[in-house]
């Protein structure tokens, strides 16, 4: 399992319709999961029923980041557009806003470094940060992602258009 003393990562199971119906349907994320509309429990029942296809054959992966001290779930953790042959992999990462500055983020993302270079063999990951999220730029910066860009205008707010930072983490 992957643990660590703060947290540990878990696949998803039935049991989370509840947990991913309030994450899935929190606007404050929709503008960094590219969400525009609310999502069903219906459409979230059958997610989880192909939640635990392989990983190399889906390409994707969600996580469930659990408290160790409660097992309260307290956000995921997803590995998105693998690509076997460059080996590499996107990385998004959500917690539930009253679990916030608590470090469970940063501990999920150490947890998945290891595992993607081991488990996983990637050489790399990769991740996009809307400019003024500076929780998630220092977050990724603080276990060792590295800045490699910005893409102008990509991404699209109520309030206009925004920049996005791209960063990336080679596993070597």
């Amino acid at each position: 399992m992957l643990r660590s003393e703060l947290i540990f990562l878990r696949p998803l199971e039935a049991e989370d319709l509840d947990f991913l119906y309030a994450l899935e349907n929190n606007p404050e994320v929709w503008g960094v999961s590219d969400t525009l509309v609310p999502v069903s429990r219906h459409v979230l029942r059958q997610y989880l029923d192909n939640a635990a296809a392989d990983f190399f054959e889906v390409r994707q992966l969600r996580l469930v980041i659990c408290a160790v001290a409660t097992g309260q779930a307290v956000g995921t953790l997803d590995i998105f557009g693998f690509e076997p042959l460059h080996q590499r992999a996107g990385v998004g990462i959500t917690i539930l806003s009253e679990f916030r500055q608590q470090g469970y983020a940063r501990a999920a993302l150490t947890l998945l470094l290891s595992y993607a270079r081991q488990q996983l063999q990637l050489h790399q990951v990769y991740c996009t940060i809307s400019v003024l999220n500076m929780a998630s730029l220092q977050l990724f910066e603080g276990v060792g992602f590295s800045k490699v860009g910005v893409r102008k205008e990509w991404l699209r707010t109520p309030e206009g258009w925004l920049d996005a930072v791209e960063m990336q983490y080679i596993l070597g």
